[in-house]
């Protein structure tokens, strides 16, 4: 699995994404996301208790514990998140976002046929990866709070988070993961133990998510390589973009389908 090699042009600066900052960037996006929750949490307390000044404190906290409330706090982290994250990528490394094949990042028209490509991978890595998962697992289920907060929440609300799951969460993380850490881990291996470093990792910086279930690893480090390899082969980010996109959406789909067949 070995990409094109490309040099960069003799006007770039040598300014190259190394490990170390790369992973920076990306416990960086986790951090912010602490921190946007906490100043959107509190923000929202302020609108909450301005709605019900004249409700009791436990209307009040019920209000702010509410899924429609977490939902919107959620819809705002990831927003915040991706805004800041993208800014400070495209600050560090300006001369890379554009440039097809790593170091750049990849922000380049990949072809249609990689987009179609693309979207069928976004659409079976879930159901070989829940084999997998359901393999290890021996049939015990794997909670996602993401997941679990749009099967709660309203329906406008639902919407909006699965719009946001599906755009603005695989872009901003393709970025710092098949842009930044691959790019960086090229420099110092060979591509296709470099996808599965990235793969790897990927799937590790989820498991918070995963209530810290291991067997759910194999099933994203698995769709964290396949991403690698789109990137990689197609020469652009977007095709990686468009399968975690719809990795995502199908995810949130087939939720929002058992909430009306529980059977």
């Amino acid at each position: 699995m070995d990409a094109p090699r490309h040099s960069l042009p003799p006007s770039l600066p040598l300014r190259l994404p190394d490990i170390g900052n790369a992973l920076g960037m990306i416990v960086l996006y986790f951090v912010l996301q602490v921190a946007i929750g906490m100043l959107a949490g509190l923000l929202l307390g302020v609108v909450v208790g301005m709605l019900h000044h004249d409700a009791a404190p436990g209307i009040v906290q019920a209000a702010m514990t509410g899924a429609d409330v977490r939902s919107v706090l959620v819809t705002i982290v990831l927003l915040g998140d991706a805004a800041v994250t993208l800014w400070l990528v495209r600050r560090f490394w300006p001369p890379l976002w554009s440039q097809a094949q790593p170091p750049g990042f990849g922000f380049t028209v990949p072809a249609a046929a990689w987009c179609a490509l693309a979207v069928a991978v976004g659409l079976t890595m879930p159901w070989i990866g829940g084999k997998l998962t359901e393999l290890l697992a021996h049939g015990a289920d794997v909670p996602q709070d993401v997941k679990q907060l749009g099967g709660e929440a309203g329906l406008g609300f639902r919407f909006v988070l699965t719009l946001v799951v599906a755009s603005v969460g695989p872009l901003v993380e393709e970025l710092l993961f098949r842009g930044v850490l691959l790019s960086a881990l090229l420099r110092r291996m060979r591509a296709g133990w470099a996808a599965l470093a990235s793969g790897v990792l990927f799937a590790l910086v989820h498991l918070p998510d995963l209530h810290w279930l291991w067997y759910a690893l194999p099933n994203l480090a698995l769709l964290g390589v396949a991403l690698a390899w789109l990137r990689l082969r197609s020469g652009s980010l977007w095709p990686s973009v468009i399968a975690h996109g719809c990795n995502n959406l199908l995810a949130m789909a087939v939720l929002f389908a058992s909430l009306h067949h529980p059977g």
